[in-house]
């Protein structure tokens, strides 16, 4: 390893342990979000714009300064002008009676003469966002309720273990959402279904159990301002999922005005340091921050996915919700801090293991909801899996989740060898994809092979002649990206995994600074960035050129 490699990772080793807040584990920093502030500050004035006046001229005021040259906006400062993002800012403005004309103007020249249309071909089937979008822009008055698709609100009072069966138009962690914007679409257009009148009260009932003592449905700002909007918006200002709602909005807004897409991802930015650092953590270091995942496993059935105990959630906040990837990676973190095998190992493992769907495959959040991207198997998911079962090979169950699982990532490579990821892409690749993200994760479980080896042979065609990888084949570099693929490829193609050490050495001047690039999504089509992505990549990368030296 180099003088320059050696210095850039101490240098990123020193930062992020200094990251650290003062309980011994890390919190990061989301990005800043024109979409959830758009959507807070129009779900504060629908309940009380004197009373929320300071927040809200805040916020327009943040999105003034944060729209892009176009006139548009993205969802981070960093992000394209999107025609969700900016339909939602617009309808912020014009509700609180501010023009806004550049981003008029943006939207006119792309929604086609047809913002509706242009807003449901945005997101296909899946009326997760396109209908709470739509609902926005009917509550301030930018579209008629009448183009504001149903949703079948009254399917909430039915027990959780039947919501697989019945296709939901949304997905398994939208439920708020179907109850409180079904709900003000039938409110204000009607429709002849009994069933529908009989069922608001218990649905509503629903919804106040569901929300979680924070205020925040998944400590997320948008939705959780989609339903209090929503409420209000039929006259429920004063319900106590609508209070509750507007206390969290007040309680999480920024000084500068702004609001994250959520609030922390706590729990996942910890696992990510702690398999970076790996041995540069002390035992005295290590303790605490065992103690500390270990009681963020859900101990109880969650209330709405129906989430069986034993999973982790991206936070430690009370809105979180147990998926995949957090178990997945709270349990190598575990392994990492030398943590034996225990009861709560075991817990998570099986966990995992009954999340495994029928095509061998890892979802998200809920076993059998195929219906919606969001909620089907997904390659990244399933190796983080896979090197959870790698590191905890506890019996028999987990040998065939195992082999099952290594099927299903056969079947998921694309003829060029590449795999596509679920939580992670790239504005500027094709379709939206970080092939780079999802290739480096699969490829990190693997065995040897010729599934492998396709993979391998893919992330080298895609690094650029600079040494430095983006999202897919000759796209933009990034830090993340570039310390991903060096990470899946030091150990059997170490020239070419040098030459992106190398890169990031550039990039970083030397370990002294980590711009961070909005290669996160938060749900259908959201983005974000991470302020520790760069840092923990850069450290996870480079030891690992340390350690195959």
């Amino acid at each position: 390893m180099t003088d320059s490699i050696q210095t850039t990772l101490a240098r990123a080793c020193e930062q992020l342990l200094a990251a650290r807040g003062v309980h011994g584990h890390w919190e990061g920093e989301l990005s800043a979000s024109a979409l959830s502030t758009a959507t807070a500050v129009i779900a504060l004035a629908l309940v009380d714009r004197e009373r929320y006046a300071v927040l809200i001229r805040r916020g327009l005021d943040w999105l003034k300064n944060h729209a892009n040259a176009d006139g548009g906006w993205g969802d981070t400062v960093l992000s394209n002008s999107n025609i969700s993002t900016t339909t939602l800012a617009c309808a912020a403005f014009g509700f609180l009676g501010e023009p806004a004309p550049a981003a008029e103007s943006w939207l006119t020249q792309r929604d086609g003469g047809d913002l509706v249309r242009a807003i449901i071909a945005r997101y296909g089937k899946d009326r997760t966002f396109s209908v709470p979008i739509l609902t926005t822009c009917a509550l301030t008055g930018r579209c008629g309720w009448e183009q504001v698709l149903p949703l079948p609100f009254e399917l909430a009072v039915l027990p959780p273990a039947l919501f697989k069966w019945l296709r939901l138009p949304v997905v398994s962690y939208a439920l708020p959402a179907l109850i409180a914007i079904g709900q003000v679409r039938h409110h204000h257009r009607p429709e002849r279904r009994w069933l529908r009148d009989r069922t608001r009260q218990a649905s509503l009932r629903v919804l106040e159990k569901i929300q979680p003592s924070s205020g925040g449905f998944l400590e997320a700002i948008p939705l959780t301002s989609f339903v209090t909007m929503s409420l209000a918006g039929m006259g429920l200002a004063h319900h106590p999922v609508a209070e509750r709602g507007v206390k969290f909005l007040v309680a999480v807004a920024r000084s500068d005005g702004s609001w994250p897409i959520d609030i922390n991802l706590a729990t996942w930015v910890t696992t990510l340091a702690v398999n970076a650092l790996g041995d540069s953590l002390s035992e005295s270091e290590r303790a605490p921050i065992r103690d500390w995942l270990l009681a963020q496993q859900h101990r109880e059935l969650h209330p709405y996915t129906n989430a069986a105990p034993g999973g982790w959630a991206w936070t430690d906040l009370p809105g979180g919700v147990p998926d995949a990837d957090d178990t997945a990676g709270a349990l190598l973190a575990l392994k990492t801090l030398g943590a034996p095998v225990s009861p709560e190992i075991a817990a998570g493992i099986r966990w995992l293991c009954h999340l495994q769907n029928r095509d061998g495959g890892i979802p998200t959040f809920c076993k059998g909801w195929g219906a919606l991207p969001f909620d089907r198997s997904s390659p990244d998911l399933t190796a983080h899996a896979l090197r959870a079962f790698n590191v905890w090979p506890l019996n028999r169950a987990v040998a065939r989740a195992r082999q099952r699982a290594l099927a299903y990532l056969a079947r998921a490579q694309r003829p060029d060898g590449a795999w596509s990821p679920l939580w992670f892409g790239n504005q500027h690749a094709p379709d939206e994809e970080n092939l780079t993200y999802g290739t480096a994760n699969v490829v990190r479980a693997l065995p040897p092979g010729p599934m492998r080896d396709a993979g391998l042979r893919w992330l080298l065609a895609a690094q650029n002649d600079d040494g430095s990888w983006g999202g897919g084949v000759r796209t933009a570099p990034s830090i993340e990206e570039t310390a991903l693929a060096v990470t899946a490829l030091v150990p059997l193609h170490r020239a070419s995994a040098i030459r992106g050490a190398e890169w990031l050495v550039r990039a970083t001047d030397e370990g002294r600074v980590f711009p961070p690039s909005p290669i996160g999504l938060y749900f259908a089509k959201l983005w974000y960035y991470e302020k520790l992505y760069p840092l923990i990549f850069t450290v996870t990368a480079l030891k690992r050129v340390g350690d195959f030296s």
